[in-house]
């Protein structure tokens, strides 16, 4: 099933913004266009997911300081 990036955000219960984060970081591809929208699969959709959350920077980690770190 393809899907556009706004149902891709909701899908995976993020933001917009992180299917396009997504993207640029290569963990999702585009499947095409359909018009002038891109197009995802929505297995990949969910793969990219898993990947973002087992990789422990998934929405909203990865600001401020390091994990792990002690001040």
């Amino acid at each position: 099933m393809l899907i556009t990036s706004a149902m891709a955000a909701r899908e995976a219960r993020v933001s917009p913004a992180t299917v396009r984060k997504w993207v640029q970081l290569g963990r999702l591809t585009p499947a095409g266009k359909h018009g002038r929208m891109l197009v995802y699969r929505l297995e990949d959709v969910f793969a990219a997911e898993r990947s973002a959350r087992t990789s422990g920077r998934g929405p909203g980690r990865g600001r401020g300081r390091e994990q792990g770190t002690s001040t």
